[in-house]
Formats: C-alpha cells, sequence, structure tokens
C-alpha cells in the first residue's frame, strides 16, 4: 500500500474550492482505487493523506482530466504553494484491531 502526502499553504479558498475537494475525493475513492482520505488544515496550512494499492492507481489518479483540472485551478490561486510525496507503508497496526473492535 502507499500513500500520497499532499501539504499545501493555501491562498484564496473559496466556495468553488471546497465543492472541488469533495467531488475529486469521491472520485478518487469511487473510481480510481482510492482506499481512504484524510485531510486537515490549521490556519493556512494543509495536510491530506490518501492511500492506493499502487503506483498505477495513483499514476491513473493523477492523470485524470478531473484531477488536472484541479490541480491548475491550484496553483493559479487556491494554493501559495504545495508539496506531494508518495510512500510506501511497509507496516500498519491499529488499535483496537479490527478483531476485537466493538
Amino acid at each position: 500500500m502507499y500513500v500520497v502526502i499532499f501539504r499545501a499553504t493555501s491562498g484564496a479558498l473559496d466556495d468553488d474550492y471546497a465543492a472541488t475537494a469533495a467531488a475529486l475525493r469521491e472520485l478518487a475513492l469511487r473510481e480510481h482505487g482510492c482506499l481512504g482520505f484524510h485531510a486537515v488544515s490549521e490556519g493556512d496550512a494543509e495536510i491530506a493523506l490518501s492511500y492506493w494499492p499502487s503506483l498505477e492507481a495513483i499514476a491513473a489518479w493523477k492523470a485524470r482530466a478531473e484531477h488536472l483540472i484541479g490541480q491548475k485551478r491550484g496553483r493559479e490561486g487556491w494554493y501559495t504553494s504545495y508539496r506531494v510525496e508518495i510512500a510506501r507503508i511497509e507496516r500498519a497496526y491499529e488499535f483496537p484491531t479490527a478483531a476485537a473492535a466493538p
């Protein structure tokens, strides 16, 4: 499994940003094999983590037309800067374990 770490500094966020972000998240989860997506912001800092089964799934998502349009709009105003990192998850565990969860 892989994680895409997206860190950004916000610029001018508007209502269209929120709608676009929600639509892209749903599209990634529904049609591109995204296993999970979590985003948080504090002030003008945002971090989003998305989990993927393969590098091929990440590449297909990166090339999706709607995502490319969102990236362009982000560079043109929603973000003043961003950084993307892709990492392979070597080990994961949780508490309580899935078998023990109520």
